[in-house]
């Protein structure tokens, strides 16, 4: 096996970021610096910034209803509360989609890299659902604007075509296939509206569901199968 797939699989972070660790140095392999391609026997020893790899864990998928103020990020940030200090999880665990600082809902955590990396891949077009309220009524227009598509200046790009059903006079749902940065809050910002509450409440087919805020489950065997099928799908379509 690969060092940066075997890196993956014991869930220290992605292959890419793997790679990164190998090139800086940072992972021995029985004593002696890694190398980016190098292929990983059974018995070997692995140490990643001095701390060895023990025999892969079990596998864990939570489905988290992350706060609004709690920040996603798998280091110290200082003042700010993030998602692996919050949860306090007995084992090593990182998001899979990150949400905002000031964004609440579902958020996917797992012990496994390479999972993260599949979920993640833009390209797959891996559906998202949000719940948002913005802070002032909407027209209809500002529906179909939303569905076909806004320019992001910020970014210099067009989001993808979406599906979005309004909720109330402030309040519409949307399902993205994107995940740039702030994308929803710089969608409505460009149409004039700002976002006063955003929740995800799906990603693929794992629902937030009646998760009280602060709270996590693990992933049912169901939801992981289908999980795995649709993630299964997407890559054959990539191939295609």
């Amino acid at each position: 096996m690969r060092l940066n797939k075997y890196l993956s699989e014991m869930g220290v972070c992605s292959r890419r970021k793997a790679d990164k660790l190998i090139e800086e140095g940072r992972v021995l392999v029985d004593g002696k610096r890694g190398m980016v391609g190098m292929q990983v026997l059974e018995g070997q020893n692995v140490v990643v910034d001095g701390v060895a790899l023990e025999k892969k864990e079990e596998m864990v998928l939570l489905a988290v209803n992350k706060p609004r103020g709690v920040v996603c990020s798998n280091v110290s940030q200082g003042q700010d509360v993030n998602i692996v200090e919050y949860l306090g999880y007995p084992k090593r665990i990182m998001y899979a989609g990150r949400l905002d600082k000031d964004s609440e809902g579902l958020l996917l955590m797992t012990n496994r890299g390479d999972l993260i990396e599949q979920m993640m891949r833009g390209a797959n077009g891996h559906e998202k659902e949000y719940e948002v309220v913005v802070d002032k009524p909407f027209t209809d227009r500002f529906l179909r604007d939303m569905e076909e598509g806004i320019f992001l200046k910020e970014l210099g790009v067009m989001t993808r075509p979406c599906r979005v059903e309004r909720m109330g006079k402030r309040k519409f749902r949307i399902i993205l296939t994107q995940g740039l940065n702030r994308q929803i809050r710089r969608m409505c910002k460009e149409l004039g509206f700002g976002v006063v509450e955003l929740k995800r409440v799906r990603v693929m087919n794992i629902r937030l569901g009646h998760l009280k805020v602060g709270a996590y489950r693990n992933v049912t065997d169901g939801e992981y199968k289908e999980l795995l099928r649709l993630l299964s799908k997407s890559e054959e379509g990539m191939e295609e």
